[in-house]
């Protein structure tokens, strides 16, 4: 990277230096007071006016990340109550996650662990890998890494058709309808954000492991994306597609695109091999720039287009994403310095409007595109967790500027 100039220095210092403080002083010490301490885990829901509900559902999905979250903190900040945590979380996952008799990682289940959705989903599988992965990282209990390893398993032998990865089963592992990472009124077979935290998942995994059969998988999931998931005549990512990966919705998902971005940057580093460096590094460049001019609006990011039509709220996982996937932009390409503009935007967007300013609480689910929070909808909730806004603090903050 080139060296910058020493204003654009200093600027990009002091917004790591926040972004460290607001990790530091807000997202970790409030999903620290959403532990469960009497039947484990954290808890499952948090209302918009701040209320907790002790006995909400608890998506497995949500403990995964937040352990995931606990135990990358962790690594960065050595601070061993972090580990604790991280641990807390790891142990609620191999108690009441994980399904002992069918194999497997369940759905949600109720406050004190009794199952409450069976459905088996890659997705989940996924996620489930991707904390375990991160926890034996920062423990060594090589516990964790024997789970993981397992459910890789069941994802490449239960999870699988000759074409790629089937979504949702049944408890025994029977295909049912995708209805849960199914929207835009469509029932997919296959979709674009399985696939990628399947990667994402097995980047962290070969990371920590080694292994040359977790190796085989992702160059295949790179072959895939770069062949069946992006649209180079689009620019773009294709998202929701039928059994055969046809594309079945005319949808450009502005977040997911540029987290796939920065997220491919990472696989590959991971994987260390110059010839999927080479082959992803233009689709990288693609979808970063096709985001910048079609979805940014010189301070924050819109959601999607469906069949034309912009989506304009500011999503708080979209936010968070637009900022590391721009800071990326930046690094790999410093001749446009737009992106790193884009990046320090994001985050005076992202601390003006989308933190929640009251006492106790986090970000904000949604805000419209002038910064009003506006949909009323929860704090917390099973998909609305610390993995987006935690991970961003985290990626920022172990970037190399």
């Amino acid at each position: 990277m080139r060296v910058m100039d020493t204003e654009k220095k200093g600027a990009l210092i002091m917004m790591v230096e926040e972004i460290r403080s607001h990790l530091v002083q807000g997202i970790i010490p409030f999903w620290k007071r959403l532990r469960d301490d009497e039947n484990g885990g954290y808890y499952g829901y948090m209302d918009y006016e701040l209320s907790v509900n002790e006995k909400a559902v608890k998506g497995c999905i949500l403990n995964s990340r937040i352990t995931w979250f606990f135990a990358n903190a962790y690594l960065l900040l050595q601070d061993e109550s972090l580990l604790a945590e991280a641990r807390h979380g790891y142990e609620f996952m191999q108690k009441y996650c994980v399904d002992k008799e069918k194999g497997g990682v369940y759905w949600s289940v109720q406050y004190d662990g009794t199952p409450e959705d069976t459905t088996k989903h890659t997705y989940n599988q996924a996620f489930s890998i991707y904390a375990l992965s991160s926890y034996y990282d920062a423990s060594k209990d090589e516990s964790a890494l024997e789970t993981a390893m397992e459910l890789f398993h069941i994802i490449e032998e239960r999870c699988m058709d000759e074409i790629g990865y089937k979504e949702a089963f049944d408890r025994e592992f029977h295909e049912i309808e995708n209805d849960k990472l199914s929207e835009n009124g469509v029932i997919a077979d296959k979709t674009m954000n399985t696939l990628l935290h399947v990667f994402e998942a097995y980047t962290e995994l070969y990371r920590v492991s080694g292994n040359v059969e977790v190796k085989k998988r992702l160059e295949w999931i790179l072959d895939t994306i770069a062949d069946k998931i992006y649209n180079p005549e689009l620019h773009r990512q294709e998202v929701f597609f039928d059994r055969e990966m046809n594309s079945i919705l005319d949808l450009h998902s502005y977040g997911h695109d540029i987290e796939t971005a920065w997220l491919i940057r990472r696989g590959t580093d991971v994987l260390g091999e110059k010839t999927y460096e080479d082959k992803m590094l233009p689709i990288i460049l693609d979808l970063t720039g096709q985001v910048y001019r079609t979805a940014f609006d010189g301070r924050s990011l819109a959601n999607e287009c469906e069949k034309g039509v912009v989506d304009e709220n500011r999503i708080w996982w979209v936010q968070a994403e637009a900022l590391v996937g721009f800071l990326n932009g930046y690094q790999l390409a410093p001749e446009h310095k737009e992106y790193l503009e884009a990046a320090k935007a994001q985050w005076e967007f992202i601390k003006e409007y989308v933190i929640d300013k009251r006492p106790g609480s986090e970000w904000f689910w949604d805000v419209n595109k002038d910064g009003q929070a506006v949909s009323g909808k929860p704090i917390v909730e099973p998909w609305k967790c610390p993995y987006h806004n935690g991970r961003m603090c985290i990626e920022v903050c172990r970037r190399k500027f």
